[in-house]
C-alpha cells in the first residue's frame, strides 16, 4: 500500500512537472552591441566625419594662434635687449594676454566637441533603442541586451541582431535623407 501511494505520488509529479516545462513560453533574447552600430551605420559614420572635421577646423585655428605666439616669443627673444624697458615689458604682456587667449580657446573648443559629440550620440543612441524596441516587438523578443554596458561576457552569435539594426538604421537614414531632399528642392 505504501509502495503505491509513493508511486502514485511521484507519477502525479512527473506529470505535473512535466505539464509545467512543456507550457513554459520560451523566451527569445537578442543582443545588440551598441559601438558596432555606431562604427558601421551610415550615421555613425556621417557623425565621424562630422566630428573630425570639425576638429581639424579648431585644430588649424589653435595652430595659427600658436605660431603667432612663437613668432612673438622669438621677436622678443631676439630684440628684447635693445628694446627699451617699456616697450620689452608690453611685448611681455601682449605675449601673457594672448597666451591665456590661446589656452580660453583650447578648453572652449574642447567644451564645443565633447557637446557636439554627445548630441551626436544622443541622437544615434536615441534612434537605435527606437529600432531595436520595433524589432523586439516584431520578433517577439523578450529582452535585448547592449553587450558592453549590459556586461555581457559571452553571447552565441545567433541571437546577436546588431546586423540587423544597422541594417534598418541605414534605410531609415536613407528616407530621412529623401525626405530632406524633398523638402530642399520645394
Amino acid at each position: 500500500m505504501k509502495m503505491r501511494t509513493i508511486l502514485l505520488t511521484t507519477t502525479l509529479c512527473l506529470f505535473v512537472l512535466g505539464g509545467i516545462a512543456y507550457g513554459a513560453n520560451v523566451q527569445k533574447i537578442g543582443i545588440i552591441d551598441l559601438q558596432k552600430i555606431i562604427e558601421v551605420s551610415s550615421v555613425g559614420k556621417r557623425s565621424s566625419v562630422e566630428m573630425k572635421g570639425q576638429g581639424k577646423k579648431m585644430e588649424g585655428i589653435l595652430k595659427e594662434k600658436g605660431a603667432e605666439i612663437e613668432g612673438l616669443q622669438k621677436t622678443l627673444e631676439q630684440k628684447g635687449t635693445v628694446m627699451s624697458k617699456a616697450a620689452r615689458e608690453k611685448k611681455e604682456q601682449d605675449l601673457r594676454d594672448k597666451i591665456t587667449d590661446l589656452k580660453s580657446l583650447q578648453r572652449r573648443y574642447q567644451d564645443v566637441l565633447r557637446e557636439l559629440n554627445l548630441n551626436l550620440s544622443r541622437q544615434i543612441t536615441k534612434d537605435v533603442f527606437e529600432i531595436v524596441e520595433k524589432i523586439g516587438k516584431r520578433e517577439g523578443y523578450t529582452l535585448i541586451l547592449d553587450r558592453r554596458v549590459g556586461g555581457i561576457v559571452y553571447a552565441p552569435t545567433a541571437i546577436d541582431i546588431t546586423d540587423k539594426v544597422i541594417k534598418e538604421y541605414n534605410a531609415m537614414d536613407a528616407k530621412r535623407d529623401k525626405k530632406e531632399g524633398a523638402k530642399k528642392k520645394q
